[in-house]
């Protein structure tokens, strides 16, 4: 697998990526940058989009997710939850359809398979996504703290029960963690260190 790092405009400041597998095969996660770059750099490596990931539906995650799957035929995956069609949760029915997470959590794409986990708190629907040793946690978990829970969807206490099953995932502490904003760390980091992990809520 090859993970392209592609960041979301300086003002919004998010992480978003490009996972190529050996198959030539891409899937896009949180595509918040103009759609042309992921367009570009998936012609650079000879892939087509076969999924686009939405963590959750916020918009500073979904910007491209239209044009991209418009331009390639990739599904979209999305929480019905977070399918609103307002300012803050921007994508609404009329731009699906968007597919729900797949049945038992796991989806297989060439050498990949992809495991998914319901982690409500920033928003409703939020999810995080494991592939080969790294953990996409959105919003829901961050290099030393977590997301912000109070808009519209966030919940407090949904939240610390996510960042329960986080830490309590059977994953090594080597698991690499990629946040939807700012520094990336790894899952053994965060369970020694994060406060909200360790459930030190101020």
């Amino acid at each position: 697998m090859r993970l392209l790092h592609i960041p979301g405009p300086a003002m919004m400041g998010t992480n978003t990526f490009l996972l190529v597998t050996e198959g030539g095969h891409a899937v896009a996660i949180d595509p918040a940058a103009d759609a042309q770059r992921y367009q570009k750099a998936l012609a650079e490596h000879g892939a087509g989009l076969r999924a686009v990931f939405l963590t959750h539906g916020h918009y500073d995650h979904v910007g491209a997710a239209k044009a991209l799957a418009a331009a390639t035929g990739a599904d979209i995956y999305l929480d019905p939850a977070d399918v609103k069609g307002d300012r803050l949760f921007p994508l609404s029915a009329a731009d699906g359809p968007f597919l729900p997470w797949p049945p038992g959590g796991t989806l297989t794409l060439d050498e990949l398979t992809f495991r998914f986990w319901h982690t409500p708190g920033h928003t409703a629907g939020s999810w995080c996504i494991y592939v080969d040793g790294c953990l996409f946690t959105g919003d829901t978990l961050f290099a030393g703290s977590c997301g912000r829970v109070d808009l519209d969807g966030g919940d407090p206490a949904a939240m610390q029960k996510s960042l329960r099953l986080l830490k309590e995932l059977p994953l090594p502490d080597e698991t690499r963690v990629y946040p939807g904003h700012d520094a990336f760390t790894t899952l053994g980091e965060e369970r020694r260190n994060n406060p909200y992990m360790l459930g030190l809520w101020l």
